[in-house]
């Protein structure tokens, strides 16, 4: 099995490389407005934001960038096949203008824009992703009344374009169940409210791609990827970053293409391609081990699995697991241009052992 990856420094925007309707996921987490790292990439695609928060104006200003966004959600539904489905990870914000502390629903927003789009909204996923952060308390501290809730969540936003999709062909129902997810799995990562991923603080080496680079951890679009999309399809992501989204597709075996306006974070993006390979089979491995300690654990309880998945010979909860095999990666080869092939096998991996995490990328 091969899949393709490539990655275009170009804005979102216009996507022209994608034809009409053949991307099956699009899972990105976005500039969020009104987050004042942001307020320069805004303010380059509009320079009227600038003008409008000097004046004061937060209502406005932040309107006049989703406005910015609003062009790529209307290119996420032209690329998007019909049952498509985009995940799109958003926090909210706060600040202070004229002296006057709000908040700004940037989640809120979108959903309306894309609703207006004609997306179907699907139940979404309130992630609390918490920090350890000294200085997270905000407002008059322990007096009443003029301290505030710590945002200490975002949102993963759900949406289909149409009706739910088919699969038609043999092949195409044989490859979806080999690209199921374990019992245990589906009990966490379809729960609306994740508690077990922590947010990520982003670890780039210049300053200026750390302000462009909206970090989120692996395992976001990861399990976002594995619950939404089957092997082999097409997983966009239009706001790339240093690439989180494309690695996690690669160790899903799926094939991805990114888009990214700031060319800066160019050798951030390839110096990650070379821990691709070992950490996706490190992350397989965890996953294989994870399920494998899931039946210990209720073996020792007397609890009885009537399955048996058919490559790995061990036991599982329901026979829509008996054919899950996640395909190790043998290889990254380069090609022409910004892009490369992940290459797999199609035989079971030994277990390897746990390497260190990569740093987080997005």
């Amino acid at each position: 099995m091969i899949t393709q990856h490539r990655i275009h420094f170009q804005d979102a925007r216009q996507m022209k490389s994608l034809s009409t309707g053949t991307v099956d996921l699009v899972v990105t987490s976005p500039p969020y407005p009104m987050i004042a790292m942001w307020d320069t990439l805004f303010i380059g695609q509009n320079p009227d934001i600038e003008l409008v928060l000097q004046n004061g104006d937060g209502p406005k200003a932040f309107e006049l960038m989703h406005r910015q966004l609003d062009a790529v959600w209307q290119e996420l539904w032209r690329i998007l096949k019909p049952g498509g489905i985009v995940c799109l990870n958003v926090g909210d914000a706060v600040r202070t203008i004229n002296d006057r502390f709000r908040l700004f629903s940037n989640h809120a927003r979108m959903l309306d824009q894309f609703i207006t789009l004609g997306f179907q909204a699907l139940p979404a996923i309130l992630w609390r992703k918490q920090t350890n952060a000294p200085n997270k308390f905000m407002g008059s501290g322990m007096l009443p009344p003029g301290a505030y809730v710590t945002l200490e969540h975002e949102y993963i936003l759900i949406l289909r374009k149409g009706a739910k999709r088919e699969f038609k062909t043999e092949a195409d129902r044989q490859n979806r169940r080999a690209s199921a997810y374990f019992w245990e799995e589906r009990n966490v990562w379809f729960s609306d409210v994740w508690l077990d991923i922590k947010g990520a603080a982003q670890h780039l080496g210049d300053r200026a791609a750390r302000r462009r680079s909206a970090a989120f951890p692996f395992d976001v679009p990861y399990r976002l990827i594995n619950m939404f999309s089957i092997k082999g399809d097409l997983v966009v992501d239009p706001f790339f970053g240093i690439g989180t989204t494309m690695w996690a597709a690669v160790a899903a075996g799926r094939h991805c293409v990114g888009y990214e306006i700031e060319t800066g974070l160019r050798d951030e993006i390839y110096a990650a391609i070379d821990q691709l390979a070992p950490y996706a089979n490190t992350r397989i491995d965890q996953r294989i081990k994870a399920h494998l300690d899931f039946v210990k654990q209720n073996q020792r309880f007397k609890q009885p699995f009537k399955y048996t998945n058919r490559h790995y010979q061990f036991p599982v909860k329901t026979r829509q697991e008996t054919d899950i095999f996640i395909n190790p990666l043998i290889s990254i080869q380069s090609i022409t241009g910004d892009g490369f092939e992940a290459i797999y096998s199609t035989q079971p991996a030994q277990l390897i052992q746990t390497s260190p995490h990569p740093q987080n990328t997005k």
